[in-house]
């Protein structure tokens, strides 16, 4: 990846030959997770349109319910509906996501940033709207503790990508930027759901679930796979200046390396068990 290339949100660089070490580390982590990040996520979005859209289209909706209970219920077609453009608008935004930070993107290809911008903060609204339609209409498996969750969850979704269109076409363009992060932030919450439950589960095999995602570990999950990464997207937006410290940057370099471990150890699970039997399926469907 050439520097021109670099996932870089709105900081600034300082030029190669003047980084320092701790520099340099953070430089190649952070890229090295946004590449295993872009790739899982990219899979996971095709999943997801494949299995979840696709069974929408082809009248076998009732297939939703073998991944998690209750998502389909034949009697309600706003339900349905809801859950299916969540499902659908939630694919296209982890496919676009990378694509609208990336630098050269930006610089190059504004007018292609720009409508893709448009597409994906369009179907992050309609993912929060159908998210939103199905726990009003249906609820989730999960009783109130998953609905509030998951609900909070579609509102700031919702709201994130208004402010991003908003301050876009304000041409306010800093602030328009860290919105966008806090979309992403919210965006791949669907994908680390999954990784974070898979996880655990071969962690601790299934300690404080509940087939009815009633346990004391769904409850804290119904929360936990998008608050923290708001909090990352504010520490990162706080800490990107080059006032930064060494101990910050060298701490940080280790926290992505663990996480692009035990991202490329969960993506390869996920995806040679789950994702692409199913994209395989779906498409020779």
């Amino acid at each position: 990846m050439t520097d021109a290339q670099a996932l870089v949100f709105d900081g600034q660089k300082r030029p190669l030959g003047e980084e320092t070490l701790p520099s340099r580390l953070f430089r190649f982590s952070s890229r090295a997770l946004a590449a295993v990040t872009w790739i899982s996520c990219g899979m996971f979005g095709l999943y997801i349109l494949i299995f979840y859209a696709g069974a929408l289209v082809s009248g076998t909706a009732s297939r939703w319910n073998g991944v998690l209970p209750g998502l389909y219920t034949a009697s309600s077609t706003a339900s349905t509906v809801g859950i299916g453009l969540h499902f659908a608008a939630g694919g296209v935004i982890l496919a676009l996501g990378f694509m609208q930070l990336l630098n050269v993107i930006r610089q190059r290809a504004p007018d292609v940033h720009r409508w893709l911008g448009r597409i994906y903060v369009t179907a992050a609204a309609f993912a929060g709207v159908g998210g939103l339609t199905f726990i009003a209409v249906t609820g989730t498996i999960g009783g109130l503790a998953m609905n509030v969750g998951f609900g909070l969850y579609g509102v700031l979704m919702v709201l994130c990508a208004a402010q991003t269109y908003r301050y876009a076409r304000r041409r306010e363009l800093d602030t328009h930027r860290k919105w966008a992060i806090r979309l992403f932030a919210l965006a791949i919450g669907s994908w680390l759901y999954r990784m974070e439950y898979g996880f655990w589960f071969l962690m601790t095999h299934k300690l404080g679930h509940t087939h009815n995602f009633h346990g004391p570990f769904d409850v804290v999950m119904a929360f936990f796979f998008y608050i923290p990464n708001l909090l990352v997207a504010e520490a990162y937006l706080r800490g990107r200046s080059e006032q930064a410290g060494a101990a910050a940057k060298l701490s940080g370099a280790a926290v992505m390396g663990v996480a692009i471990c035990l991202l490329v150890v969960a993506t390869y699970f996920f995806a040679t068990r789950y994702w692409w039997p199913a994209i395989v399926t779906g498409a020779a469907t």
